[in-house]
């Protein structure tokens, strides 16, 4: 690929890593709710979660799942509960006048919450088939190991940006500050783009 390819690359990932979806608003709420060392926390746990996927589809890991329809069915569901889950929690404080966030679920050591926060993005199975399309669209089917892991290095600086970045701006009082005066309206968000994402999930073709 150009440079100039590989850059509309990168702001593409950017764009889409960046958009709200389970990872962004949960690291968002965490921020918000516990701090910006939770919401770093938070941040490293869903990048280990990535660099897991990218490392799988880079070394073929994704063909032998694909094959293997019943692992992505296991994650599939796996990821379709917990997400529902989260819109639960989050409509339920909607409704509620209590001053809490909705993330009550990423409370804890910094330890649980980055460990939550591998989960989240271990049981996404779109995960692996985002890598796995970028390597095949950017890549070529002869490349050395060298280039899958420059690729590699290229995307996840990119994730490395959104989700640090996310952690950074939603542990900022003045952002914090504008949550409160809009609690209603960011938990009933939070509440429907969890369950459209579980939706998606449980209807996706993988």
């Amino acid at each position: 690929m150009s440079g100039y390819e590989l850059i509309l690359l990168w702001f593409a990932w950017i764009v889409a890593g960046g958009s709200p979806g389970p990872a962004t608003l949960s690291i968002a709420g965490t921020s918000m709710e516990s701090g910006r060392r939770s919401g770093l926390a938070m941040s490293l746990g869903i990048l280990a979660g990535s660099a897991f996927w990218g490392f799988a589809a880079a070394f073929g890991l994704s063909a032998i799942m694909l094959a293997n329809a019943w692992i992505f069915e296991t994650l599939r569901y796996a990821a379709a509960a917990y997400l529902l889950y989260l819109a639960f929690k989050s409509l339920r404080s909607a409704l509620s006048n209590k001053q809490s966030l909705s993330q009550k679920a990423f409370a804890g050591s910094l330890k649980q919450i980055f460990a939550r926060g591998a989960l989240l993005h271990l049981t996404n199975p779109k995960a692996i088939l985002s890598w796995g399309a970028v390597y095949a669209i950017a890549v070529s089917p002869d490349a050395r190991v060298v280039d899958l892991l420059w690729m590699f290095g290229f995307l996840f600086s990119g994730s490395i940006v959104i989700f640090i970045g996310y952690a950074v701006l939603f542990s900022t009082l003045r952002v914090v500050a504008a949550y409160q005066r809009m609690r209603k309206v960011f938990e009933f968000t939070f509440a429907a783009l969890f369950g459209v994402a579980s939706l998606k999930i449980l209807t996706a073709r993988l």
